[in-house]
């Protein structure tokens, strides 16, 4: 027989916790502070897009054709196959960068003037020595009307110059050049080639045939006649 002792304990023995207890609580955006790669414990894969869905359909094509024994080597493979791609297109836009250069064609790269600014300044420096009836055919081939123009004038000024009608010098106008004419048809004829030059050349727009024509053949005439 079990014998149960009486507990010795009387209520005046028990304390009673009679403090307030307040109550926690959590900052409004506490759980930003919880985003870091350390707290994240489920991680969820980024959906697909368009690109990865070609590129899974054509490893699967690869793979199909070549019988590679998983995607994945497939995929290696397209890796290295898009990475010889684009290094052999680097390359050649380098190449056509250099060559366009190298050729002096390379006002795409550095504006529309550049290049004709340059061939000007050659031009005018070398007015003597210039074959200007090959540069104006390269002129009228490539359809540089203007431009041919403006050679017609530099041709004009070398045979003045040739015959001591004038004396060259790259930093006169042609108001000097006008003066030094002794001749008072020569002096007609050249204002009125100089009007035609300023107004095509200077005027900065396009002319129509028949206007630039008219231009061109008085340019000849008066080249053949000086």
């Amino acid at each position: 027989m079990i014998k149960i002792e009486k507990n010795s304990l009387s209520e005046k023995d028990i304390k009673v916790d009679n403090d307030t207890v307040a109550p926690k609580k959590f900052n409004q955006n506490f759980k930003s502070k919880y985003k870091d790669s350390p707290f994240i414990y489920e991680y969820k894969t980024p959906a697909k897009t368009w690109w990865d869905r070609f590129m899974d359909w054509l490893g699967d094509l690869v793979a199909s054709l070549f019988r590679f024994s998983t995607n994945g080597v497939a995929g290696s493979l397209l890796g290295i196959v898009f990475k010889i791609v684009m290094f052999g297109i680097i390359i050649f836009v380098i190449y056509l960068i250099t060559k366009a250069i190298l050729n002096k064609e390379g006002q795409w790269v550095f504006g529309k003037n550049s290049k004709k600014i340059i061939n000007h300044q050659e031009v005018e420096k070398n007015l003597h020595t210039t074959d200007f009836e090959k540069l104006i055919k390269n002129c009228l081939t490539s359809g540089e009307n203007r431009l041919s123009i403006r050679y017609y004038y530099l041709w004009l000024l070398k045979k003045m110059s040739d015959k001591e009608m004038i004396v060259w010098d790259i930093e006169k106008t042609n108001s000097d050049y006008l003066y030094e004419l002794k001749n008072q048809s020569d002096k007609e004829q050249f204002e009125y080639l100089s009007y035609l030059y300023n107004y095509i050349w200077y005027g900065e727009f396009d002319i129509d045939e028949e206007s630039f024509e008219r231009a061109k053949i008085a340019f000849e005439k008066a080249i053949k006649t000086v």
